[in-house]
């Protein structure tokens, strides 16, 4: 039975009729048309549907939508910022850490939630914020890179950031 929702993505307040126990991929992809969050397991254990929801990495599939409502939800769409591309995004070019990039959206919202709530990481931190994101062409040494990378631009940019 459909159930009037509502959600906060990406900054922007959304209305929908859908099942409370519908997974939030499902209406990410399907019904607000965002395609930066991936299917891949479809068991929440290999990272490509990551999101943000208040800050945090969550993993879409396995998430009823109703659990999000009231939450501020942020998918890779979403973290570019007045044109400009996320510090983690650009590193990730930057450091040119994608073969088939199917990966890539789990792999940057988990960097960046790191960096919400850890500026400065170290590389065990960095390590274990990737532990669980498969990533099935084997770029893990690409994707430490450009990890990396993106903590050394987030801090140039926010110098003000305590050091962990």
């Amino acid at each position: 039975m459909t159930q009037a929702i509502s959600l906060t993505v990406n900054g922007r307040s959304y209305e929908l009729a859908v099942p409370p126990d519908t997974p939030l991929l499902t209406v990410l992809r399907n019904d607000l048309e965002l395609n930066g969050p991936k299917y891949g397991c479809g068991l929440g254990e290999c990272g490509a549907c990551s999101v943000l929801i208040d800050g945090m990495a969550a993993r879409a599939c396995v998430l009823p939508v109703s659990v999000a409502v009231g939450h501020e939800i942020l998918t890779l769409e979403g973290l570019a910022s007045e044109g400009r591309l996320d510090p983690v995004q650009r590193a990730f070019i930057e450091a040119q850490a994608a073969q088939c990039g199917y990966c890539l959206n789990g792999m940057i919202i988990s960097v960046r939630a790191l960096l919400n709530h850890t500026p400065r990481p170290s590389s065990a931190q960095l390590r274990a914020a990737l532990e669980y994101n498969l990533c099935r062409c084997g770029t893990h040494v690409e994707i430490l890179e450009a990890a990396s990378r993106a903590v050394a631009i987030n801090a140039a940019e926010s110098p003000e950031a305590p050091h962990e």
